[in-house]
């Protein structure tokens, strides 16, 4: 991938004719893997093969690993598969939904198949924005788990222009009937990104994130604001199944701030969301139980 040096790409022609085929893969949710995300949350390690798998635990799994040689200098991979041909190619994990059809567990062997779906590009306060969706089914043998999408955005910017977003105001914690508070700092991002296999410097290059992406301070992950929103549900709705999720992360956050969760139910359905104080929300969302 190369950059323009002055100015954004035409990213409507970057991504003609991008067409990916779809992947097949295996892998499984180790006892480790689940035990040191439950320490990275301050929950009581319980993972043992056969255990039920928490909602979105699933994400560490199936995670690339690509050599060192093969990375960009935003420490994300030049290439892949579901990377778009965006110069100077800037990623923001943007939202989600997804759909489980039975529990997963801990140590079994699951098949993901992956997909492209539907690409868009859009003007932004910042510029033109490319929406990439990706479609997964994951499966256990012929029994259908969960069906998950991903919307991604990719933003053409150059290193060391300006962002050009304008800083919201601030905005108070809301009220929830149920809350809790995750504090964020550098060894909380440390470990998130070592969990998921994660080397985009944002969570961890302070001169970078600041001098490169023109962002204040290291960057909190936006999946993490999906998992702590679905802690709302393992804590306060223990025995229920989680059938749906569906997400959107609207802010970034910034490490040193706590980060407050909160759900507030309605049925069979919990609104969840989790964002700094003095910040707008970073992720608004809605969980599904089975009845």
């Amino acid at each position: 991938m190369t950059g323009s040096g002055n100015a954004p790409a035409d990213l409507s022609a970057a991504l003609d004719g991008w067409a990916p085929g779809p992947l097949v893969g295996t892998d499984t949710v180790t006892p480790w893997s689940v035990a040191a995300f439950s320490g990275l949350l301050d929950l009581d390690p319980v993972a043992a093969d056969g255990d039920p798998l928490p909602p979105l635990w699933h994400w560490l799994a199936f995670l690339d690993t690509p050599p060192m040689s093969a990375l960009g200098e935003d420490g994300h991979p030049r290439e892949g598969h579901f990377l778009p041909p965006v110069p100077d190619r800037r990623r923001m994990f943007a939202g989600g939904r997804l759909t489980w059809h039975a529990p997963w567990r801990v140590g079994e062997p699951v098949t993901r198949r992956q997909e492209l779906g539907p690409v868009r590009v859009k003007q932004g306060r910042s510029g033109e924005m490319a929406f990439v969706t990706t479609r997964a089914e994951f499966r256990r043998g012929d029994t259908l788990l969960c069906v998950e999408e991903q919307d991604i955005v990719y933003r053409s910017q150059p290193a060391g222009t300006v962002r050009g977003t304008v800083a919201p105001d601030p905005a108070p914690r809301p009220e929830h009937e149920w809350a809790f508070t995750v504090p964020t700092g550098p060894e909380l991002l440390f470990r998130m990104s070592a969990l998921t296999y994660n080397t985009h410097r944002i969570h961890y290059d302070l001169p970078y994130v600041t001098g490169v992406e023109g962002y204040p301070g290291l960057v909190v992950h936006g999946p993490l604001f999906a998992l702590l929103g679905l802690e709302i549900a393992r804590r306060h709705r223990p025995t229920a199944f989680v059938r749906g999720f569906e997400y959107r992360l609207t802010a970034p956050a910034f490490a040193g701030a706590d980060v407050w969760v909160g759900g507030t139910p309605d049925g069979d359905r919990i609104d969840v969301a989790a964002g700094s104080d003095g910040a707008p929300e970073s992720v608004r969302g809605s969980i599904e139980l089975a009845t």
